[in-house]
Formats: structure tokens, C-alpha cells, sequence
């Protein structure tokens, strides 16, 4: 197989990203409906930033279109092959996205099997429309590209339908600036689409904030191909920045993103900033790697973090609608009790134990559907099945 080269790593990108999809992990807790319907009191961790943390999706396209350029325009543009490239991409996310949707299918059919029996009188679908039609545009990745306008089955993986079908734009860009031999033409048709992703928008979309899922192409789009900028411009970063320097360019990117994301529930119009200051931080992680900050990244608890963070944003959504079903089961009278001894304490032994189950859960299934599962579509696929996935860039 031809087009790809291995990237040089960088772990505190991964630790970045593993942080990033637990904050979304306790995001949806924070927000769960059923949950603040049977929790006497908030989790003590129940404040504006997990509340917002639905914006590190973004980061993660930014994130994605940093790795996936590395592959294959700062390793392997000379020897692109479009059809390879395409099979790495899907091996990278599809297992677990079908398992993960098939789990949910199951959940479904076993309430509904309830019902015939007469144990249950009501089974309502995890989403508002889990339906034949919607099960099939998951299962061909079409679920965020316009054809609903709705969340279904596995809500979360509305993302990576988006970034798959970017990865095919990115995919003619390369194969465009091939052609004509000149690797420029990515980063002008990067920018140029970064920009008229941004007007669609605004200006036809109507969205103003980045808090939407239907097209959300458009969302992945303009975050991924500034991520192509990203890695282009960490390139021309002059070698001789004093430390200090360096280190201020990472600690004011983080405190910045960390500060967008508590503030943007309040400005959501500030959202369009926040790919723009994501894609400054990891760019300074990159260009200055021998900093304090990078280092606290690379610690092994991040490290591990990091290397299942797919795993972990595409389960967490199942473990929620287990935590909820039980919360409605055993909450009315358990959590009251609970909360006697403090408050908020019932939702906070419930979010740990969620966090747990996420992490736990998204430790098997990373050994052994998302690694097995990769390396298999491609020896299936593949033109030389001598060649194995590795688990590089794609996906949260």
C-alpha cells in the first residue's frame, strides 16, 4: 500500500484529545434530562465548563485534520493513492461505529421484546427517531450530512459521519494537488474551504454558534481543514523562540481554550473562535515539545487516556442510557437518602461510576473491536494485505 507514511507522534496530541472526549463524557451527564429528573442535587462538578464541552468536538476536527495531513501530505503526498488512504480511514472508525449502533439496535429490540411479553408497558427509543431509516443512513455514515435533521441511535457518531466524508474532500484535494504537482494547492484550497465552510454557516446554514449536528459536514470541515493550516504553519515556526516565549504560547492557549468554553454558553457566536485557539494550542504543543506543558501531557494515565479516546466518545453514549434506565429504577427513594449526608453527593458517586463504566468499557473495546476490527478491514481491503491499520489520527 502506497500514500502513507508513519507520522512522527506526538503523544500530547493524544493526551490533548483523551482529556477532550472525557470532558464530553461528562458533558452529556451534566445535561441528561432523566438524570436531573430523579437527582435530588447537582454533581459537584456541575458547572459551566462541562456544560459547554460539547465544543471540543471541535477540537477534535481540528485535531484530525493536524494528523491526517501529517500522514499524508508531510510523510506520503509524492506517493498519495486514494483508494488506500480511504481503507485506513474506514478501518479506522467503522468497526466500532457498527458495533456501537448495533448495541443500541439490540437495547432497542430487547425493550421492545419487554413490551410484547408484557413486563413493560412503554418503551420510548433512546433518541426521538430510531427508526428503519435512520438505522440505515448510520450504517452508510450519512446520518450528518443533511438527509435528517435529527440525532439518532448512537447520538454522538453524528460526528463521525461528518469526518468521514471530509476525509474524502481531503482526499480529492491531494489527489488535485498531485496532479498538478504542486502540494501548495492543499493549504490555498484548505484555507478556501475553511472560510466558504464557515459563510455556508452563517450565510445559508443559519447557525450561529457551532452547536448543531444537521450538516454537520460543514461544522468538520471548517475545523479539519484549519488543522491542515495548523500543521503548515507549526512547519515555518522559526527554531531560535526563547523557552519563555514558548511556554507562554502554550499556557495562554490552554488557559484561552479552557476560558472559551466556560464563557461560550454565554456568547455562543464566540464558538467560531474556539477551533482558532485549539488549533493555536496544538500547534504550540507541536512546534515546542520540549516544554513544561507538553511534558505534564505526557504522563502514562494521559497517555492511556489518549490511545482509547475513540473508544471512550463512542460508548459513552450507551453507558448513559444504562446509568439513566437504573437512576429511574432505583433513584426516587435511594438518592434523597444519599443526599442527606451532603448535597450533591448521590449525583457525584453516580458520575464516578459512569466515568468508570465509560473508561472500563472503552478499555475492551479498543483491544478488542477497535484494533482487531482496523486490522482486519484492512487485509480485507487492501491491495497488499500484508499491510496493517495502525491507529493513527481519525475519529475522537
Amino acid at each position: 500500500m502506497t500514500g502513507h507514511r508513519s507520522k512522527e507522534h506526538y503523544v500530547p496530541l493524544d493526551s490533548v484529545r483523551g482529556i477532550a472526549a472525557l470532558c464530553v463524557v461528562v458533558h452529556h451527564f451534566v445535561i441528561s434530562q432523566p438524570l436531573a429528573a430523579v437527582l435530588p442535587n447537582r454533581a459537584w462538578i456541575d458547572f459551566a465548563f462541562f456544560h459547554n464541552a460539547w465544543l471540543f468536538v471541535d477540537l477534535f476536527f481540528v485535531l484530525s485534520g493536524i494528523v491526517i495531513s501529517m500522514s499524508y501530505v508531510q510523510g506520503g503526498f509524492g506517493t498519495f493513492a486514494f483508494r488506500e488512504y480511504i481503507v485506513r480511514r474506514l478501518a479506522r472508525i467503522y468497526p466500532l461505529h457498527v458495533v456501537t449502533l448495533l448495541a443500541f439496535l439490540s437495547f432497542r429490540m430487547m425493550k421492545l421484546g419487554l413490551v410484547g411479553t408484557g413486563l413493560i408497558h412503554f418503551a420510548p427509543p433512546e433518541m426521538a427517531v430510531n427508526n428503519g431509516y435512520s438505522f440505515f443512513l448510520n450504517v452508510l455514515l450519512l446520518h450528518a450530512i443533511g438527509f435528517v435533521d435529527y440525532l439518532s441511535w448512537n447520538g454522538p457518531s453524528w460526528s463521525i459521519s461528518a469526518e468521514f466524508y471530509t476525509y474524502l474532500v481531503f482526499g480529492g484535494v491531494v489527489v488535485l494537488a498531485q496532479k498538478f504537482r504542486d502540494v501548495r494547492i492543499i493549504y490555498v484550497l484548505s484555507l478556501f474551504l475553511s472560510v466558504a465552510s464557515w459563510a455556508l454557516i452563517l450565510l445559508v446554514l443559519r447557525q450561529y454558534a457551532l452547536d448543531f449536528h444537521t450538516f454537520g459536514i460543514a461544522r468538520c470541515i471548517l475545523s479539519f481543514f484549519l488543522g491542515v493550516l495548523t500543521l503548515r504553519a507549526v512547519a515555518s515556526v522559526p527554531s531560535a523562540v526563547r523557552p519563555f516565549v514558548q511556554s507562554v504560547w502554550q499556557i495562554g492557549a490552554a488557559i484561552a481554550a479552557i476560558a472559551i468554553v466556560c464563557v461560550v454558553g454565554m456568547q455562543p457566536m464566540l464558538s467560531f473562535l474556539a477551533p482558532v485557539i485549539f488549533a493555536v494550542l496544538l500547534g504550540s504543543l507541536m512546534a515546542f515539545p520540549g516544554r513544561r506543558l507538553p511534558n505534564l501531557l505526557s504522563v502514562k494515565p494521559l497517555v492511556w487516556l489518549g490511545k482509547r479516546s475513540y473508544s471512550i466518545y463512542m460508548v459513552h453514549a450507551l453507558v448513559l442510557v444504562l446509568i439513566e434506565y437504573f437512576s429511574r429504577g432505583v433513584g426516587m427513594r435511594t438518592f434523597p437518602m444519599i443526599d442527606q449526608f451532603g448535597s450533591g453527593i448521590a449525583a457525584s458517586l453516580l458520575l464516578s461510576g459512569y466515568v468508570v463504566a465509560v473508561l472500563a468499557l472503552s478499555n475492551l473495546t479498543y483491544a478488542h473491536i477497535e484494533i482487531p476490527g482496523s486490522k482486519a478491514i484492512v487485509g480485507l481491503l487492501a491491495r497488499r494485505p500484508r499491510v496493517v491499520a495502525t491507529a493513527e489520527g481519525g475519529g475522537q
